[in-house]
């Protein structure tokens, strides 16, 4: 009897052992989930998440896409660059001339952007482009240009042009996020004068500057898209009266693409 009673309790004492050995070598509600192979706890990867933990905007094409309206604090943080039809903006008292870059002129002309100058508003003096870009280091440069060239200049002219222009501005202030933003319709009665200028050719300049934003990991913002009607020409009310050049009406039109297209 005493043997058996021993036996028995040689037995349990061996399952209380296995019972502890196995909640030793368990813990799953215990045990942080981050840890390596030889159990060191590691810090979570928040590279890729927003404020709060919350997944980080990321710009997925090219094309800027569609987002919630970023404000105009957005639009303030814009530096504008471009020929007469980015002048208008200026001109036109939509943005202060802080914001809007172009030649004393106001026509900056793709064909010679390599030695043209902007008016530098912190001075009044005009001076190359990138020296302006590389003084300010503005936080966005939004390009608007190519329709003084879109007549005279061939495809691979254009971008040479477009994407020199572009990496200058990268050179300097690499930082800088650019937009490369459509050329502009014109209206119907700009076509009629026979210039060279029309819809057609801008429609496929535009199809340029959104592959040369690709190539050079800009983005493209088709502002172009909201000026149009139906036909495909520039509407009479975003235009200032001679066919090319928008109005207060249309530069807010473009600004609220803008807004309403962010580059997060």
């Amino acid at each position: 009897m005493k043997i058996k009673l021993r036996n028995a309790l040689l037995i349990a004492l061996a399952l209380c052992l296995c019972v502890c050995l196995l909640s030793a070598c368990g813990g799953d509600d215990d045990t942080p989930e981050n840890t390596d192979d030889i159990g060191n706890v590691q810090a979570p990867d928040v590279s890729d998440e927003g404020p709060e933990g919350t997944p980080a905007p990321q710009q997925q094409s090219t094309a800027l896409a569609e987002t919630a309206d970023a404000g105009e604090e957005y639009i303030a943080r814009m530096v504008f660059i471009g020929d007469s039809t980015t002048y208008g903006l200026k001109a036109y008292d939509v943005l202060p001339g802080s914001q809007v870059w172009t030649p004393s002129s106001g026509t900056l002309a793709l064909f010679n952007q390599s030695i043209a100058t902007i008016v530098y508003p912190e001075t009044g003096l005009e001076i190359p482009i990138t020296d302006a870009v590389e003084m300010a280091k503005p936080e966005y440069v939004v390009l608007t240009i190519g329709v003084n060239g879109v007549s005279m200049m061939d495809e691979t002219s254009f971008k040479t042009e477009y994407t020199a222009l572009v990496e200058r501005i990268q050179s300097v202030s690499p930082d800088t996020k650019i937009i490369c933003n459509s050329i502009y319709p014109v209206e119907t009665s700009y076509e009629a004068k026979d210039n060279g200028i029309n819809n057609e050719v801008i429609d496929r300049a535009n199809g340029w500057i959104l592959q040369i934003a690709e190539a050079t990991g800009t983005h493209y913002a088709d502002s172009a898209s909201v000026l149009k009607g139906s036909d495909g020409k520039l509407v009479s009310d975003y235009g200032n009266g001679d066919g090319l050049h928008l109005s207060a009406t249309g530069f807010n039109r473009v600004l609220n693409y803008l807004r309403t297209h962010a580059y997060l």
